[in-house]
């Protein structure tokens, strides 16, 4: 297994890896955001491949905490190819991130998931992560022009 930054040829591959946890992000999508993310020093984007087919990706991102010293790293998206889980893909890209977010001064990381995935709360636990905090969300009606 390798991991790598993801680029615009993997945009197809990371949609069909999204679809899987049910995002509907087109692959042009994914391609404006790939672009969009690697011109930033604070955001990346890192799959990992074997055998030349991508079986994860994970999306990271970088903010200046206004309330204290420091910076907090985010996971905003890992997935796992279905016959890829339980084979270390997700500890690879947890362990890019930790990485990732040292070498940005992060004071910690986090991430969310839905209360249905059992099963990614208890890997996010193995890998250090502990449940904090409640999230509120608002969201906002897009016009059609803004899409």
């Amino acid at each position: 297994m390798k991991a790598r930054d993801a680029v615009d040829s993997d945009a197809g591959n990371i949609a069909n890896l999204l679809e899987q946890l049910g995002y509907c992000a087109s692959e042009e999508l994914v391609r404006e955001k790939i672009r969009l993310l690697a011109s930033s020093a604070m955001d990346a984007v890192v799959v990992v491949e074997n055998a030349d087919v991508i079986v994860g990706v994970i999306s990271l991102h970088v903010f200046e905490l206004f309330h204290q010293v420091g910076r907090i790293g985010r996971i905003t998206s890992l997935v796992v190819s279905e016959n890829a889980r339980g084979k270390g893909v997700g500890a690879l890209l947890v362990s890019k991130a930790d990485t990732f977010f040292c070498q940005l001064n992060c004071e910690r990381a986090e991430v969310t998931s839905g209360d249905h995935r059992a099963a990614a709360h208890q890997f996010y636990q193995n890998q250090g992560y502990a449940p904090d905090e409640r999230r509120f969300i608002k969201r906002y009606q897009m016009l059609d022009g803004d899409k």
